[in-house]
């Protein structure tokens, strides 16, 4: 018996599979320590998770945008579906019967706006290969995982490759599996700690130009969050430092990155360029509560680009410049 051919999608610009989460802001004077007693200044309820919440910030920036992730039955997940048919997204959504969504209580100190992530997650909901069709991932410009459901993501990354399709990867933690992801992601977009944990090597000088050599990819960075970001493209170093904001909520300002990321890659951007604009969408993304209320739009975020102070650098320009040479020394022995 012929197979069924899998039924093939409208073109968009950007496709991404992986992680939606309902998010309970919880806004304190400060974060409580050990046995004490600390007054909520506020609660409310935010949709946020990585991939989702890029897709959000890509569809608000004009590109035409797919979601594919897993949720429960419950009202969260009924929010989910609600929100992104709400902001246009293309959403494919698997619903697990009789589990929860993701759910993070996020408790976010109203003296900085650093937050701490409180999260469950049912294992029932975790994306699996079978859950994915062909046509959902590859009539696309760029294609966004992350690193939580690896063996999904890998099997999208995979599909994305053969049609010679750029992947960005939104790694945080090493999640079992996350090695045979990386071997598919074309951009590859950590946290600030997840190259030690991958690489055990504490210093990004040394780490990022091991996980690039590795895997072959056309880029690693890592967010620093308020410092910015570090990249490593095969040749050199390049360093964007971050821009100064009055920061009310750091939520989400990772998934923005990675939303502004992807947005450079489809407009054309230059690398530098995309790091600029993905450094200062993310600040701004710190401006509003919740992962998704500080999207401003693309003419906000060049504004700011032009006018927002930056803050200090974490690396002098000799160090970026001396790493760059002994990296390239000893990548090129190596070979």
């Amino acid at each position: 018996m012929t197979p069924k051919p899998e039924p093939q999608l409208e073109f968009v610009d950007v496709a991404g599979v992986g992680i939606n989460a309902t998010d309970t802001i919880i806004r304190l004077p400060h974060f409580p320590v050990l046995d004490s007693k600390v007054e909520v200044i506020s609660s409310e309820i935010k949709l946020g998770g990585q991939v989702a919440s890029a897709m959000i910030a890509c569809q608000r920036w004009g590109l035409s945008t797919r979601y594919v992730g897993k949720i429960g039955d419950d009202e969260a997940g009924k929010l989910q579906i609600a929100d992104m048919k709400r902001e246009g997204v293309d959403a494919h959504w698997i619903v697990a019967k009789g589990c929860t969504s993701q759910s993070s209580y996020i408790l976010v100190d109203e003296s900085c706006g650093e937050r701490t992530v409180l999260w469950k997650r049912d294992s029932r909901i975790a994306l699996e290969p079978k859950d994915l069709e062909r046509g959902w991932i590859t009539p696309t410009s760029v294609l966004l995982v992350d690193g939580h459901d690896t063996a999904a993501s890998a099997q999208a990354a995979r599909w994305a490759c053969e049609k010679g399709i750029p992947v960005v990867g939104d790694f945080d933690n090493c999640y079992p599996g996350v090695e045979a992801l990386l071997k598919n992601v074309d951009y590859v977009v950590t946290s600030q700690g997840f190259p030690k944990r991958l690489t055990g090597d504490s210093g990004l000088l040394q780490s990022l130009p091991q996980i690039f050599a590795q895997f072959k990819c056309h880029l690693i960075a890592a967010t620093l969050g308020a410092h910015g970001v570090l990249a490593w493209d095969g040749l050199q170093f390049l360093l964007c430092p971050g821009y100064q904001v009055a920061a009310v909520d750091t939520t989400g300002a990772g998934d923005i990155f990675h939303g502004a990321f992807i947005y450079g890659l489809v407009r054309g951007f230059a690398i530098k360029g995309i790091l600029e604009f993905s450094c200062a969408a993310a600040a701004l993304s710190c401006t509003e509560p919740g992962a998704r209320g500080g999207i401003k739009s693309v003419r906000e975020i060049r504004k700011f680009q032009r006018h927002g102070r930056r803050s200090a650098r974490m690396f002098t320009r000799e160090q970026l410049f001396e790493a760059s040479r002994l990296a390239r020394l000893r990548f090129s022995a190596e070979k």
